[in-house]
């Protein structure tokens, strides 16, 4: 593996501070952190930590006061376009049906903003697949009030990934559902990382949605955030939610549970 594909994702000496150099709140200091091309990496770590600076880091949202940040190479300057977000809260356009939603980035990100008219049938055709793989075809004309919160999850899933980024980057995704639709997720997402390998990074609180996605776990400390550790989880693929009781796969929670405990305590 080339250095650049070892390093797809680079933070180098990061710190960023909020509110301007005379006070404020330094939410990150020393951050420094690689993540391959096609790596599935979580972060995880107490609240308030910096999960979500990071995020904005590495997507150009928000601009470091020290430090590098590195995507593909390329030093980030500003809010990047290779990248896909999925959140919390779906925000779905509640006036778009699920397949308009899913076609928004196309509408308003080049390459494709400027050739979308023509090319719309070509479009739909790839977002009905996409909504096929995450069990929502026949769903394609149905309002975001018309669907589940599952559904609409996965319909944001779908508009994240339709132009096909290098880098998905996913802030508590599945956070507001309920345990068992939000497990159902964890295997979509999977299946939809092992077909199209782009590298993503997950901030979650839920460690067992760490290990049972993550190439990587990577453990900040509380805040002003680093990492203070790098857990690689060597388990086979594809997970399914029987291996989530199996002792090596609890072991690994409970050390990474041990881990946060004790950034909290040294807080």
């Amino acid at each position: 593996m080339t250095d650049s594909a070892a390093r797809f994702v680079a933070l180098e000496g990061v710190s960023l501070r909020y509110g301007g150099e005379g006070g404020g709140t330094l939410a990150v200091a020393g951050l420094d952190l690689a993540i391959a091309r096609g790596e599935f990496a979580a972060v995880v770590g107490p609240s308030g930590c910096g999960k979500s600076t990071l995020m904005k880091l590495a997507t150009g949202l928000a601009p470091a006061s020290e430090g590098a940040v590195i995507v593909a190479g390329h030093e980030v300057t500003g809010p990047l376009k290779i990248v896909g977000m999925a959140f919390q809260n779906p925000t779905l356009l509640p006036w778009r049906t699920t397949l308009d939603n899913v076609l928004l980035p196309l509408e308003i990100v080049e390459p494709y903003k400027s050739s979308f008219r023509r090319d719309r049938e070509k479009h739909v055709a790839r977002a009905k697949a996409l909504l096929a793989t995450v069990g929502l075809s026949g769903f394609e004309a149905r309002y975001p009030w018309q669907l589940s919160g599952g559904m609409q999850q996965r319909a944001s899933l779908c508009r994240a990934l339709i132009h096909e980024p290098a880098l998905l980057m996913l802030d508590e995704p599945f956070a507001a559902l309920d345990a068992f639709t939000r497990e159902e997720l964890w295997a979509v997402l999977q299946a939809l990382w092992m077909e199209r390998r782009f590298t993503c990074i997950l901030v979650t609180h839920d460690l067992r949605e760490a290990v049972y996605l993550a190439d990587t776990v990577h453990v900040m400390s509380a805040r002003p955030g680093r990492v203070i550790e790098t857990r690689r989880i060597d388990l086979p693929r594809p997970r399914d939610l029987e291996a989530s009781f199996a002792p090596e796969f609890v072991g690994i929670v409970h050390d990474l549970r041990a881990r946060i405990a004790e950034a909290r305590a040294a807080a």
